[in-house]
């Protein structure tokens, strides 16, 4: 938890933070609480794993313009609840709105260590040529790939509590 300490003492009101997980998460049903696992988590032991509420809490915390988390781990949808993807039509409006969205790999079921989803996300980044690109228009370029070529449904949407004001993550070309 110190990265998320150190990144937050160092975001400034103008800057935008793009968080990316890809690793092992677990849900559990009793708790209804989803984690994630660090690399040197011990699967049998929940000291080291951090709880979804727990990178919320840093979100919100964070005094930024913009968050994005993409998370390509099991059960990783269980950081929101689903929300349709707006229609994006004026990006300089949404930029200037706080956001807190979640991009993730599935909902609450298991994805394969070899990820479709961070395949096509990475060809999409690789291939845009566009000058601005929202993140929920990135989604939309990669959820019929990662649908038709694997068993996983990614989701994007609000993670809720988290401080969102219908603002918008957009990946600027430099």
């Amino acid at each position: 938890m110190n990265g998320f300490e150190q990144i937050a003492d160092s975001l400034k009101e103008e800057d935008n933070l793009l968080i990316f997980y890809a690793g092992h998460g677990i849900f559990n049903d009793k708790r209804n609480i989803g984690y994630w696992l660090p690399s040197n988590a011990d699967v049998l032991n929940s000291d080291n794993w951090v709880r979804n509420s727990t990178v919320k809490d840093y979100m919100s915390s964070m005094k930024c313009k913009h968050i994005l988390l993409i998370s390509d781990a099991c059960f990783s949808g269980s950081i929101f609840k689903t929300r349709g993807v707006i229609d994006i039509s004026a990006y300089n409006k949404l930029y200037q709105l706080p956001s807190r969205k979640g991009m993730t790999s599935g909902s609450l079921k298991e994805v394969p260590d070899e990820s479709v989803f961070t395949k096509y996300l990475l060809k999409r980044l690789e291939q845009n040529d566009k000058k601005y690109l929202p993140a929920a228009k990135l989604f939309n370029s990669i959820r019929d790939a990662v649908l038709n070529n694997s068993p996983n449904v990614p989701q994007y949407g609000v993670i809720q509590g988290g401080g969102d004001e219908g603002g918008e993550f957009i990946f600027i070309r430099k």
